[in-house]
């Protein structure tokens, strides 16, 4: 019974707006299938409930959705895919050279998808919309839609609160036990780890006022001629949806209009190819499912890491399903390699034990969500992150990319299997993922449509919006009493030099008579 009083709440709102049917502007055009799949599934789902959905995407769907109207960014995923090539050097990179690699990526994608004409045609229309739905990722520039059509906007992060959208909702930063973004330690941090944290924290900061939002301001001057400074439109996003949850990462403070919806993505489970379906049935022994996600490949894999993983496959009595985009010569018998995997369906099987994964954000919620242990490979930006909180709450093992050897990787992937409590954690896991008072589907509805109920919702806006960044920050004031103290100790200074002075000009005087 408790959950019925919110479902009949949600259920009773939401009928209230079918019936008056909003006109949104959903803005997701990462060329990355996994930020589509995020911004796809909303855009669906509004439209599926009535609503008149206008969608900017790089991966147009080939039949026609009712209440969907697409806006193709495909042509400038070319470049894109080249840049996706140095993803596994991006691991290699110091914090703030891949701080400057996402930065100028998205600085570049932005300015490109800004450009395409039926973008453009659509930001000089007199088309009229109730809500503009933006996925943010380095895009700030994208403010200039909420601009434009005068209308309130619902921002989605492809991730938890960090100093990279904390900013847009002038929302608390703790670093003294919120781990920064790319840390490779938890919240129950050492001294020297708290130190690094405020360092990771205080440079992110900076970077993106000094660095990334002057950048992507020009980028809007160039690409839409009369456009206001950036800053001016910046803070004016109603509500920030977050792909992240309690059973994903540990708590820290939200504004309360940020709202967690980790795992809203997720669809109940589809019957599998057939030929999948037998594979992973016929796996007696448990099965293996083996992906590095949509922007990385395995098939990139050099070929001492291709021989290691291979001979440990080839030791195992599990079967593996593998994510591997080319032919694989000498793979054993175990092992049936494809170049798309439906994952989720896959790990929704119930012989599956294990799934290797890079540990992007969406491969852990699924993980989660299905109760499934994990041996992540991390590689890039937040996946440390991602494999050292799976690692502290007890459901999974990792191996940097890097470190992957074949000794490794037949320790960690035997341990996972055998020792039962990689699963039972990942079932608990997945109990707090499950157990929610509504579905995180309807949790993000329920938000989007408030907004457009309460026009913007402004009585849920921060009054700490009303400051500049160095305001929220202290800055001003730490300067302002840094400067004081100067003062203070220089007057002090001067007055000690000078009684010094005089006293010895007495006391030579005395000497002297």
């Amino acid at each position: 019974m408790r959950h019925t009083f919110p479902v009949l709440v949600l259920t009773a709102s939401a009928l209230v707006t079918l019936s008056h049917g909003a006109k949104i502007l959903a803005v997701f055009s990462m060329g990355a299938h996994s930020h589509f799949t995020l911004g796809f599934r909303l855009a669906k789902e509004l439209a599926d409930r009535g609503h008149e959905v206008t969608l900017i995407n790089a991966y147009p769907q080939k039949k026609p959705i009712k209440n969907l109207r697409e806006i193709s960014v495909a042509e400038i995923k070319g470049d894109l895919e080249e840049k996706k090539k140095q993803l596994y050097e991006m691991g290699t990179m110091s914090y703030i050279g891949q701080l400057k690699w996402v930065s100028d990526f998205g600085a570049s994608y932005t300015e490109s998808v800004l450009k395409v004409k039926e973008v453009q045609t659509l930001l000089q229309s007199n088309e009229q919309f109730d809500l503009v739905l933006i996925e943010h990722f380095m895009n700030e520039a994208m403010a200039i839609f909420q601009h434009k059509f005068k209308c309130p906007s619902v921002i989605l992060a492809p991730g938890p609160p960090t100093v990279f959208n904390n900013h847009l909702f002038a929302n608390p930063s703790q670093p003294t036990y919120v781990p920064n973004l790319l840390a490779d330690f938890g919240s129950d941090m050492t001294f020297w780890e708290r130190i690094l944290n405020v360092y990771y924290d205080i440079v992110g900061e900076l970077y993106v006022q000094l660095v990334s939002i002057p950048n992507q301001n020009d980028i809007l001057q160039r690409t839409v001629p009369g456009a206001p400074y950036l800053r001016d439109i910046l803070y004016n996003a109603s509500f920030l949806l977050l792909t992240s949850h309690v059973s994903v990462r540990d708590p820290s403070p939200l504004q309360p209009n940020m709202k967690e919806i980790a795992g809203y993505h997720l669809l109940p489970p589809t019957p599998l190819p057939k030929d999948i379906q037998e594979f992973l049935d016929s796996a007696k022994d448990g099965a293996i499912v083996f992906s590095m996600g949509s922007n990385l490949k395995s098939a990139d894999f050099t070929q001492a890491k291709k021989q290691a993983v291979l001979k440990v496959f080839s030791k195992m009595k599990q079967k593996v399903l593998w994510k591997f985009e080319t032919e694989l010569p000498g793979k054993p018998d175990n092992v049936m390699i494809l170049n798309w995997l439906p994952q989720q369906d896959a790990l929704a099987h119930p012989n599956v034990v294990a799934f290797i994964t890079h540990v992007g954000l969406l491969g852990k919620i699924e993980a989660i969500y299905h109760g499934v242990p994990v041996l992540g490979l991390p590689v890039y930006w937040d996946q440390n992150k991602n494999i050292n909180d799976a690692v502290r709450h007890g459901f999974a093992l990792s191996i940097p990319f890097t470190q992957l050897t074949e000794e490794k990787f037949e320790w960690a992937l035997k341990e996972l299997i055998n020792n039962p409590k990689y699963r039972d954690n990942a079932k608990m896991r997945s109990r707090v993922m499950h157990d929610l008072p509504v579905k995180q589907l309807d949790e993000a509805m329920f938000w989007i449509e408030y907004v457009i109920r309460h026009k913007g919702a402004p009585h849920y806006r921060s009054p700490a919006l009303n400051l500049k960044w160095y305001q929220r920050l202290l800055l001003d004031v730490i300067l302002t009493i840094a400067v004081v103290l100067f003062a203070i100790v220089a007057i002090i200074s001067c007055l000690v030099k000078s009684v010094f002075r005089n006293l010895d000009k007495n006391v030579k005087k005395n000497k002297r008579e």
